[in-house]
């Protein structure tokens, strides 16, 4: 499990870093204006919060590769052992099957 974290939690840092980087390079956070006030007041507020909006959208990436990497078998594997299945389960009694 927590091999599983590193794997989602640091690459989307690295992504985060760099384009929060690309994206301060680009644009000035104070000349960003949305109803025609500033987004924001202070360029470190913004280098901040776009920093972890960059980190969740690439937390969202690679949590979202790791889901979609696990094999049929992983997924459909009914994680009860036989026995403890619910009564009326058509594989109670395949060891190998899911409920």
């Amino acid at each position: 499990m927590m091999q599983r974290m590193i794997h989602i939690l640091w690459p989307s840092f690295l992504v985060a870093g760099v384009a929060d980087i690309v994206f301060t390079t680009l644009f000035d956070p104070l000349e960003i204006m949305y109803r025609g006030d500033a987004l924001v007041e202070q360029r470190l507020g913004a280098y901040t919060v776009g920093f972890f909006v960059f980190w969740l959208l690439g937390i969202a990436s690679s949590a979202l590769t790791c889901y979609f990497q696990r094999s049929a078998n992983e997924i459909n594997h009914c994680p009860l052992p036989p026995r403890s299945r619910p009564e009326g389960c058509p594989k109670r009694e395949d060891d190998g099957g899911c409920c």
